[in-house]
């Protein structure tokens, strides 16, 4: 079977409370239209027919999770993650069962695109590390001075690049990556990084810049406007 034939499982880390929001709510939880940003999320992954699965890791006690519609979801399977995005990934990967290759999802990453989906999947056709999308830097980059709001130097911008999500490994690849980063202590910022700490170098996909993850209160809005207008009928 050709390797753009096989399923995908997705793991989508959905553990975290994100305090940069200000809300009580995980931000996982909030609600654009008639859907939780979790919801708008998966679903984003689910509407391409190779992701045949999605694991949701999420926080030991959630007890929001049940109340959604996606709980009962036929192709969603449910785990407990850990403190760390890290070990709610690994969490994820042990329910990916035989999948060659995974995704890894931001829980509050709303406004994926389906094409930028489906080129991100088209890599396993020639790649055995994987990639991620990402978006070219546009603005002028700072270097701040250590300890301090001031300006050290401009850092060229040629090169530099917005990690998003999704991420897309090879599962056993992915594993034992995470594993040998988290048993030498290295910073696991995203699964890139992972891999990259293990000497490989994941391909960059480039992808929409509005594939925005909601931090911010103000992030919120604008993941509202990108989807409204791309369903206005719907109402996200």
């Amino acid at each position: 079977m050709a390797a753009i034939d096989l399923d995908v499982c997705a793991v989508v880390p959905a553990a975290g409370f994100g305090r940069r929001m200000q809300t009580e709510c995980p931000k996982q939880y909030l609600s654009i239209g008639n859907k939780t940003i979790l919801e708008h999320s998966v679903y984003a992954l689910l509407a391409h027919p190779r992701v045949t699965r999605v694991v949701i890791a999420i926080s030991p006690g959630d007890g929001r999770f049940a109340r959604l519609p996606l709980a009962q979801h036929p192709q969603i399977a449910v785990v407990d993650g850990g403190s760390e995005r890290a070990d709610s990934v690994l969490a994820g990967l042990k329910l990916a069962g035989e999948a060659p290759w995974v995704l890894v999802h931001d829980a509050a990453r709303p406004c994926l695109h389906l094409d930028d989906l489906t080129r991100l999947l088209a890599i396993s056709e020639t790649s055995r590390t994987g990639g991620i999308l990402a978006a070219p830097v546009r603005d002028t980059m700072k270097r701040g001075e250590p300890g301090r709001a001031e300006i050290a130097h401009t850092v060229a911008r040629s090169d530099l690049w917005h990690a998003l999500t999704p991420q897309f490994f090879p599962r056993e690849l992915l594993h034992d990556c995470l594993r040998r980063a988290l048993n030498e202590g290295a910073t696991i910022t995203d699964e890139a990084s992972a891999l990259e700490h293990c000497g490989f170098h994941p391909l960059l996909v480039e992808g929409r810049a509005d594939n925005i993850k909601v931090t911010r209160p103000e992030d919120l809005a604008l993941a509202e406007f990108y989807l409204t207008r791309r369903h206005p009928q719907e109402k996200a």
